[in-house]
């Protein structure tokens, strides 16, 4: 007889099926960038950073691009309204490497994020044919750019983005932020992102993108996701909306990346974009019934089962349990993730639903988001 643990145990037995399975296929895909030892002539960069106090950050991430081996570049820092030292450290790199200037942003337009105007305005100030955003707080190995560059080929790819190893040292950080690599490649089919130009498939970080710079002006580039919060994803969907080829890779092994340093960044730095990927209203019901029958549920549906003596109920629940850890255990080798995180993989997937449905509804509510000591209406 079928009873309403035997059906809530083989949903949540097929929620977890489906981001185990897409985890197996999308492991081989999504590979690093390549190391050539013989590299086709490549073109020159413009590495950009925007940076709005990150004093903290910027001196390390200069000193990690100028010493990229393999490429000529050009290394421009936008102030955008920094209240701290930022501009005084970055003026001071600036002096002993004439590869590396400081520029200051013109005041924020009304409609514009202010990271979309920032990059607009670096893209403009740029002089290579090959623009490289990045993010402040990430810092590259020697041969990043290189590889990167290498991947970006003039006769079919217009974009190349990828994902950091994500440093983490706060609670929230190692709960919250592995779980990138888990919705990503257990949600994203990487087949279709890799062969095909459809914006559905399109996936990317904001951290890092590289893109041909005849490319990004033909899309209008930033300036054409003005008002968003999510470039990781938007810029992306908008290079395959216009028929460019986009590319994201692992770059675990090549940039690291310490993104927020609190409880209360991570919370708003997930919760301001939130909206624009997974929170979008098309988006969060399917997310939410797959995340919390496939990864949240099966541990009290096997004490429950455990309780009552059920043991095809018991199995299911063990079967999906098993799955979500161990595509959690392969990333915490893969990408370096920390250990605590992946014991409290069901924690964490409960914790991102609570994010994202707050998000969702601070939305509704029209109530704006803020980062950066900058607020900005609900999107």
């Amino acid at each position: 007889m079928t009873t309403p643990l035997h059906l809530l145990s083989l949903v949540s037995l097929v929620a977890a099926a489906i981001p185990f399975l897409l985890f197996l296929a999308n492991i081989r895909l999504f590979r690093s960038p390549c190391v050539c030892k013989d590299n086709p002539r490549l073109y020159p960069v413009s590495v950009l950073i925007p940076a709005r106090n990150e004093q903290l950050a910027i001196a390390d991430a200069i000193e990690s691009v100028l010493r990229s081996d393999g490429v000529e570049l050009e290394l421009i820092v936008l102030d955008d309204g920094s209240t701290d030292n930022t501009a005084e450290i970055v003026r001071a790199a600036a002096a002993l490497d004439h590869r590396l200037r400081l520029e200051s942003a013109p005041p924020l337009p009304a409609g514009w994020n202010g990271k979309q105007h920032a990059c607009f305005t670096l893209a403009a100030l740029a002089s290579h044919p090959v623009l490289c955003f990045l993010d402040a707080d990430v810092r590259l190995a020697r041969n990043t750019l290189e590889r990167m560059l290498t991947e970006l080929h003039p006769d079919s790819t217009g974009m190349v983005t990828g994902f950091p190893r994500q440093q983490t040292q706060t609670f929230l950080e190692w709960l919250l932020l592995p779980l990138i690599h888990f919705v990503l490649l257990g949600f994203l089919p990487l087949a279709a992102e890799r062969w095909t130009r459809s914006p559905a498939f399109a996936a990317g970080c904001g951290q890092f993108m590289m893109v041909r710079r005849t490319a990004y002006f033909a899309t209008g580039g930033h300036s054409a996701i003005r008002s968003t919060m999510h470039d990781g994803l938007l810029l992306p969907q908008l290079f395959r909306r216009h028929g460019i080829q986009t590319q994201v890779y692992d770059l675990s092994d090549a940039a690291i990346c310490r993104m927020y340093r609190s409880a209360g960044e991570v919370w708003r730095g997930l919760s301001k974009n939130a909206t624009e990927g997974m929170a979008a209203p098309s988006r969060i019901g399917i997310f939410s019934l797959l995340l919390l029958f496939g990864q949240v549920l099966p541990l009290p549906l096997a004490l429950d089962a455990l309780r009552v003596g059920d043991s095809v109920a018991l199995d299911r629940s063990l079967v999906a349990l098993a799955m979500g850890f161990v595509i959690r255990i392969a990333a915490a080798v893969r990408f370096h993730q920390s250990w605590p995180g992946v014991l409290l993989h069901p924690v964490g997937v409960l914790v991102t639903l609570v994010l994202q449905w707050t998000a969702l509804a601070r939305k509704l509510a029209g109530k704006p988001a803020s980062w950066k000591q900058r607020s900005y209406p609900a999107q």
